[in-house]
């Protein structure tokens, strides 16, 4: 197994991320790693926290644990510093605000309780019990009602 030096990665690192955000492909066609060895590293990076997405979607197509990140580093950052943070990674300022926004709308709604939970279960079988009793009804009234008018029909005919 071969060992990389701290350089390398730094330069992997800074290749994966934004703004220049290098695929890994492209990066272990450019620098002779193996792509699973760059997965690892950007696997054992984004545990400690960083902002790795290492492919070429814009932010917006970036996933949710890369969005939460950039909420949790900017999170305490005056406009100036929200600004050269945002530069450094391709981002926009209003990018950040809206994945915040998101992030505090997620948690907004209160959680359902167990009771809560089952309750809600509990209408819902009454539901499909009644639905069930209903589409019955439905079916019995259309026969009756179709052999309604085939007496009709009948009669006229005599």
């Amino acid at each position: 197994m071969r060992r990389y030096s701290e350089s390398v990665k730094a330069d992997v690192r800074r290749r994966m991320s934004p703004p220049m955000r290098q695929s890994v492909s492209q990066i272990s066609a450019e620098l002779g790693i193996h792509v699973v060895t760059l997965y690892n590293w950007r696997k054992a990076w984004r545990l400690q926290g960083e902002v790795v997405p290492a492919s070429q979607k814009d932010p917006e197509g970036w996933g949710p644990a890369d969005k939460f990140t950039v909420v949790l580093e900017t999170a305490g950052f005056n406009a100036t510093e929200l600004g050269g943070y945002c530069r450094e990674r391709g981002l926009f300022p209003e990018q950040a605000a809206r994945w915040r926004q998101a992030a505090q709308d997620a948690n907004a709604k209160p959680l359902l309780t167990m009771a809560d939970q089952k309750d809600l279960q509990k209408r819902h079988q009454e539901d499909q019990r009644k639905i069930k009793r209903l589409q019955q009804e439905l079916r019995r009234k259309d026969k009756a009602l179709a052999e309604a008018a085939a007496l009709l029909i009948a009669s006229k005919k005599i």
